[in-house]
């Protein structure tokens, strides 16, 4: 069986596949571009628009995939609109293969899925988009020899296409309304694949803090004291057998907001702001300033 051809731009120095892209011609850099095809094949079956074929593109390129087939595009190949909505994932358009029927794009895949929002009646084993990408990745190394069907925007796969597959991929969404741009079905499949990659142990939430220093302990103690001592003044801690338990409260509020010290300094401003007193009048902060800067 004949394997799919892989399409060059005819332009000197376009990368191939498993080549360094390098940088873009509007001197944008591709960050993260791959170097190497890696992940399961992701087959477009008769895509109607180049734009739905740029975005698919893009999609697998934020997921880490570069293996793109491309089944009877109905505008012809290559389509300067599948260039444009890619956004920089040019290595994986250049990398394209056109096939001229499904059959020949599986040509050597070993595990074949279809996505599709139908299963048509057809008795086969249906797995979430993770669920597929977990026994990807176990199926052979780094998910090769595998691949995903995605069928043509207005109708899907048609069972001649399912057929050819041994399992299906069914995205849970609302029941009431499953239908899914082409694009994001491919971007589903390629973000849980990259997801599955990920060491679980390096998975910790990130906070963007702009550099600044969290706010230490005697810090936020000295605001607490401030704070209190204005809520005081204004009777707002009372009545006096409520008060140590409305400050516990206070305390344990802005505990979780995990200050940084800049923004410690503009609450003190924001306290003496409300508390109506002349900002000659106070004593400087402990920092010197509080600023919003």
């Amino acid at each position: 069986m004949d394997h799919p051809t892989t399409l060059h731009a005819s332009s000197g120095g376009t990368p191939t596949p498993g080549s360094d892209p390098g940088p873009r011609a509007d001197g944008l850099s591709v960050e993260g571009a791959s170097t190497e095809t890696q992940g399961p094949a992701i087959i477009l079956v008769e895509p109607q628009l180049g734009e739905n074929i740029g975005a698919a593109a893009r999609a697998m390129a934020n997921g880490g995939l570069t293996d793109l087939r491309i089944v009877n595009p109905r505008d012809g190949w290559p389509n300067p609109r599948a260039q444009a909505s890619a956004s920089g994932a040019d290595w994986i358009l250049d990398g394209a293969r056109l096939c001229s029927s499904t059959e020949e794009a599986v040509a050597g895949l070993t595990k074949l899925y279809a996505s599709t929002a139908r299963p048509r009646d057809m008795v086969k084993d249906v797995q979430t988009p993770r669920q597929a990408v977990a026994a990807m990745r176990s199926w052979g190394p780094n998910g090769m020899g595998s691949g995903v069907l995605f069928g043509p925007e207005r109708t899907g796969l048609r069972n001649e296409h399912l057929v050819l597959s041994s399992e299906l991929i069914v995205v849970p969404v609302n029941p009431r309304f499953s239908s899914l741009n082409l694009a994001q079905a491919v971007l589903i499949v390629s973000y849980e694949w990259y997801q599955g990659g990920l060491d679980p142990a390096q998975e910790k939430p990130q906070r963007y803090d702009r550099g600044a220093r969290p706010a230490n302990v005697a810090e936020l103690l000295n605001f607490f004291d401030h704070l209190e001592s204005q809520l005081d003044a204004a009777g707002f801690l009372r009545p006096p057998e409520k008060r140590t338990l409305m400050v516990q409260n206070l305390r344990n509020l802005l505990q979780r907001a995990e200050l940084t010290e800049q923004e410690v300094r503009t609450l003190h401003g924001v306290v003496r702001a409300l508390s109506g007193r002349r900002r000659e009048d106070l004593p400087p902060s402990p920092t010197g300033s509080d600023s919003l800067g």
